[in-house]
């Protein structure tokens, strides 16, 4: 079988109700990966493009987070609106959408502003 073009993972963790830190799956992720999944089928992209589940991306505060390589573009506060624009511009045009692109900053950081806050 050929590489993939791309490879998009949704965070579909699931934690306790009340988890300081919240949870992807308690965000609606499961549909947001569905969406992606129907997309990419729809347009032909199945066999250049895989869309997988993931556990805990450790970007909590961040959900539903959203991550595409090989560029390593990580999204966040994705929302199921989101999927048609990270579609056409990413994934079929190559160009990230920088207005859900969580900054470099905040991704692996102690210091992210999002850290303890509630979205």
């Amino acid at each position: 079988m050929a590489q993939f073009e791309r490879h998009v993972f949704v965070c579909t963790n699931v934690r306790d109700a009340g988890h300081p830190r919240g949870c992807c799956s308690g965000k609606h992720s499961e549909t947001i990966r569905e969406a992606l999944k129907e997309a990419v089928k729809n347009l032909g992209l199945k066999r250049r493009v895989r869309i997988n589940s993931a556990g805990c991306l450790d970007q909590c505060e961040h959900g539903p987070t959203v991550v595409v390589y090989p560029e390593g573009t990580w999204y966040g506060f994705v929302t199921l609106t989101d999927v048609a624009e990270i579609v056409e511009s990413h994934l079929v045009n190559g160009k990230p959408v920088e207005r859900l692109r969580l900054p470099d900053g905040c991704v692996n950081t102690a210091g992210c502003p999002h850290k303890g806050a509630a979205r």
